[in-house]
């Protein structure tokens, strides 16, 4: 749906059209919980996340004025959420870059006790790499965090994103190149995938990752039967991989608990 087809239908919402609110509510939800994901990892926390922003949206509707694109709107209600959100599970995982970098260098095995068939092997390590490079967004506090998937994995420009944040496009590129710098400094330093003389592989988190309860094979959180963007790594020139490692990472749906607490809400309405 492209955007005069969406503020068409946020117009018909405003305006009492039930049916429009809800077809409203189902255009952004991906987009609100990927976000949502990115900047706090886990699932379960990205999803209570996404439910309470997505309320947000629905009972502050009415003042979504035209001023802006309305999905750079809700961008805005988003990051503004998300920024004193502190997910139990993200808050409980988050640690500086140094403890990070011990977390990196722990437990590294090159026997996998944990896949039973190439296949399975595959998928974990998919899991892994996406798991552990996004993990690495935790390291940063939450403003640079949210700037950094805003400026460099989802492209927004300085002008855009300083909207959604209510900062300066100036204190943006700023925020912008230090979250970089952070970000790029240890994957050249840690992830094999960057670099290869680093010893760091993905299959060699698998164990571990496993014995800590981080990753399962019967729940998988981000790896998919197709697409394993670990292999896309390979194709991709040097220069291109920093940010290449975040956003060949497929978009997420939403899960359907969100659009059916959603839906509930929408009911008493």
């Amino acid at each position: 749906m492209d955007n005069k087809q969406l503020e068409t239908l946020v117009q018909k919402a405003v305006s009492g059209d039930k049916k429009a609110l809800e077809q409203v509510i189902d255009e952004i939800q991906d987009l609100v919980y990927n976000l949502s994901l990115k900047m706090l990892l886990f699932p379960e926390d990205a999803q209570d996340a996404s439910q309470e922003i997505l309320v947000r949206v629905i009972t502050h509707l009415s003042s979504f004025k035209n001023n802006s694109q309305f999905k750079t709107w809700i961008y805005r209600i988003a990051t503004n959420y998300l920024l004193t959100y502190k997910g139990k599970q993200s808050r409980e995982f988050a640690m500086s870059f140094e403890d990070y970098e011990q977390f990196i260098d722990t437990g590294q095995s090159i026997t996998v006790q944990y896949a039973r068939n190439e296949g399975e092997l595959l998928l974990l390590e998919e899991e892994v790499k996406i798991s552990c490079t996004h993990g690495l967004l935790l390291c940063l506090q939450p403003l640079q965090r949210v700037i950094y998937i805003l400026g460099e994995i989802l492209e927004f420009n300085s002008k855009e994103g300083s909207e959604m944040l209510d900062i300066t496009p100036e204190n943006f590129r700023q925020q912008l190149s230090r979250s970089r710098k952070k970000i790029r400094s240890f994957l050249e330093n840690k992830c094999g995938l960057i670099n290869l003389t680093n010893p760091c592989r993905c299959h060699k988190k698998i164990d571990f990752l496993a014995n800590q309860s981080l990753i399962a094979s019967e729940s998988l959180k981000f790896a998919q039967q197709t697409n394993r963007s670990i292999d896309l790594m390979e194709q991709i020139a040097y220069l291109e991989k920093m940010t290449a490692i975040y956003q060949d990472v497929p978009a997420f749906k939403a899960p359907s608990k969100i659009k059916e607490k959603i839906h509930q809400l929408l009911e008493s309405f």
